[in-house]
């Protein structure tokens, strides 16, 4: 398929600048795969679809505060740092995007936080916006990563951040209830309609929850460039699978029972960690899946996602699963109906 075929006109209203009041109570869409109908709910009424047995597979990884703001040495230029992802935890080596990039230069110092807090060097050029810093830190390795914390903001998309800036709101909101495992830089938003009384009404219910981790990275916010598809690179993400989800997972599909992923993520970790029989297996590693149509899944059969913006990775896996024109549809509905969009928008459930 061709990334202009997933170009899909969207109002710029339609994507949500704030995520709603109650978490479950995001608008649900229900596409129904065997009948190619769709119902429109509340995401709390995700419950009535799923029995005794079956299993949702949600991913616990958790955002770090991965934006810092400081000044570059001598000039004092306003410079913006994206943490991407720690190479060395012994010497403080991270991969990093700057922005200005034309402005910082290899050996160049750049100083965060009042005091000077924590302090930066420029040692590589990875990227035309990526470097690679030393962080020049005396002390434990957990006084650098609170240091890290204090200093650091919740990096919500940048379209969110153009609409209206960070809120401290965000450090909350910007996570799944279930997030443990520190290491995303971006959040897995269709784990985030999930409430408390939710899980615990669906764990009543007897539906189980497998975890995987997989710390989703910026390669999900890069714009494709090539039209052919099965020409584009994605980003490799860190991963994991433990035994007990698969064993979970497999028992459920033995059972016939529904495997539900939840969000794109949780999708591609399973699809990456899959045997030849299609059987789930524990993995610990990375992945740099890229799953567009037409694509056959083997562990999931059903999904919840957000609504995706127009030619995004996440959309092509979507169309893989729902079927392209069945998700065109939907969408075009969806614009319609006025769901709201993109990371703190509403949900879509595909059976």
């Amino acid at each position: 398929m061709k990334l202009s075929q997933f170009r899909y006109p969207l109002p710029q209203e339609l994507i949500a600048a704030n995520p709603p009041l109650h978490r479950d109570e995001s608008k649900l869409m229900v596409l129904h795969r065997d009948t190619q109908t769709i119902e429109h709910r509340t995401f709390k009424d995700i419950i009535e679809y799923f029995d005794d047995g079956d299993v949702f597979v949600i991913n616990d990884t958790k955002v770090f505060p991965a934006l810092l703001e400081g000044e570059k040495e001598k000039t004092g230029a306003k410079i913006k740092v994206f943490l991407l992802r720690e190479l060395n935890r012994e010497t403080r080596l991270w991969d990093v995007l700057v922005d200005p990039a034309r402005k910082i230069r290899i050996g160049n110092k750049l100083y965060f936080g009042e005091d000077d807090a924590l302090v930066a060097e420029v040692i590589d050029n990875t990227t035309s916006r990526g470097r690679t810093l030393r962080f020049l830190f005396d002390g434990p390795y957990e006084s650098f990563k609170e240091t890290i914390t204090q200093l650091g903001q919740t990096p919500i998309p940048e379209e969110i951040q153009l609409l209206r800036g960070i809120t401290p709101e965000d450090n909350e909101r910007y996570q799944t209830i279930y997030a443990k495992n520190e290491g995303a830089v971006a959040a897995p938003t269709a784990g985030l309609h999930f409430s408390r009384e939710l899980m615990k009404r669906l764990e009543i219910k007897g539906i189980g929850f497998g975890e995987i981790t997989l710390h989703a990275g910026l390669g999900n916010f890069r714009e494709i460039d090539v039209e052919d598809l099965s020409k584009h690179k994605t980003d490799s993400e860190e991963m994991y699978v433990p035994d007990y989800t698969a064993e979970k997972v497999n028992r459920a599909k033995e059972n016939k029972n529904k495997i539900l992923a939840v969000g794109t993520t949780s999708m591609k970790a399973i699809e990456s960690a899959v045997t030849i029989s299609g059987k789930l297996k524990a993995y610990e590693g990375w992945t740099n899946k890229f799953i567009f149509p037409p694509y056959e899944f083997q562990v999931a059969n059903a999904m919840i996602t957000n609504f995706h913006l127009p030619m995004s990775s996440m959309l092509m896996m979507v169309s893989a699963f729902a079927g392209y024109d069945f998700t065109m549809k939907a969408y075009k509905e969806a614009i319609k109906e006025k769901y709201a969009f993109f990371t703190y928008g509403d949900a879509m459930l595909i059976l």
